[in-house]
């Protein structure tokens, strides 16, 4: 285990040791997510908003880690289901021109809490998913992107039942 984790840091540090530049920025959007699985419930419309670090490796790639607070979750028969994470998405970014990029990779997302209080202990307090995008960015900093967010684990506590959460995300953001 500890050869694993230096292994991490070393590939981390000369990643960015290495890297042509380093930018950081602000991102925000809408969000449309629902749940999938054992779940028949209707989609609900929220709102993230958040910081990114774009770490240049080679003018075709780039690492973006971001943290997000992101409203997710569904509607059931008039009930709000919605659920409230900070999410750490790590996408890989590939250049096809120097202002369009398609973008992939995976996050966790820890929860913060759910809108209905009676169902805080149906939700595992920990996400993981698979995101993939794409985004335009102006010379001046300013980028639009969307991406859709698969859920790759189960979120019930009740392990007789399989739920999942998508989302997908439209937003613009500013690196500076």
């Amino acid at each position: 285990m500890k050869k694993i984790i230096l292994s991490i840091l070393a590939v981390a540090a000369f990643g960015t040791a290495n890297a042509q530049e380093i930018k950081f920025g602000v991102k925000a959007g809408a969000n449309f997510s629902n749940f999938t699985g054992d779940a028949e419930t209707d989609g609900r419309t929220g709102f993230y908003v958040g910081g990114l670090v774009d770490i240049g490796i080679s003018d075709k790639f780039h690492v973006q880690p971001e943290l997000l607070y992101s409203m997710e979750g569904a509607d059931s028969d008039g009930v709000d289901l919605g659920v409230n994470y900070l999410r750490v998405p790590i996408m890989a970014k590939y250049y096809l021109t120097e202002a369009l990029n398609l973008q992939a990779g995976p996050s966790v997302a820890f929860k913060i809490g759910t809108v209905e209080e009676d169902f805080d202990d149906a939700v595992k307090s920990i996400d993981f998913g698979l995101g993939l995008g794409a985004a335009y960015e102006l010379p001046m900093g300013l980028f639009f992107d969307v991406r859709y967010n698969l859920g790759l684990a189960n979120i019930s506590e009740t392990d007789a039942v399989d739920v999942k959460n998508t989302n997908f995300q439209v937003g613009l953001g500013y690196r500076f």
